[in-house]
């Protein structure tokens, strides 16, 4: 039991279903290809999970000492939480129940024998700066172009020509 980490997130304010529909294609992948997954996954529980899988393997690392590139998912457990009740006010004074669901999921990764090659690398996202560098030069007007040529209003076809076209018999 001393080459695996277990890592736990409490309260996630999403619906079991919806987090294990992104938790079960992972079991089983190395912690790279995990994270690679996750980072193009669309749904919302992605996200909640990246965030759970690199907190559990900078634990292995630092922690346990554990080597991150043979760290591999071996369970991905998704419990429903606990059940926010509300009601939502319907008509002729009536109400309906809105249920709002949340989750635990534990992940548990384990050491394995063999490196895994990876098969791409993750590079971060590149920031872009908010303000550009000022310019040293004087400021230019910008050149008309020449190559537009307006068409003048009597010229320009009809909203109407192109909607009701009626075919010639």
């Amino acid at each position: 039991m001393s080459n695996t980490q277990i890592a736990k997130v409490k309260y996630l304010h999403i619906a079991p279903r919806k987090v294990r529909l992104v938790a079960n294609t992972l079991k089983g992948l190395s912690a790279h290809e995990a994270e690679a997954q996750l980072l193009l996954r669309p749904h919302r529980a992605a996200k909640a999970l990246l965030t759970l899988l690199r907190s559990g393997v900078a634990n292995a690392k630092n922690n346990k000492k554990l080597n991150a590139e043979k760290l591999v998912v071996s369970n991905l457990m998704v419990d429903p939480g606990p059940m926010m009740k509300r009601f939502m006010p319907r008509a002729m004074g009536r109400a309906t129940p809105i249920q709002k669901k949340m989750s635990h999921v534990t992940l548990v990764l384990e050491e394995s024998n063999k490196i895994t090659t990876r098969r791409f690398t993750i590079n971060p996202p590149v920031k872009k700066d908010k303000k550009p560098a000022k310019a040293t030069k004087a400021k230019t007007t910008p050149k008309p172009q020449a190559d537009i040529k307006e068409i003048p209003k009597k010229e320009r076809p009809g909203f109407f020509k192109k909607i009701f076209q009626r075919k010639s018999v």
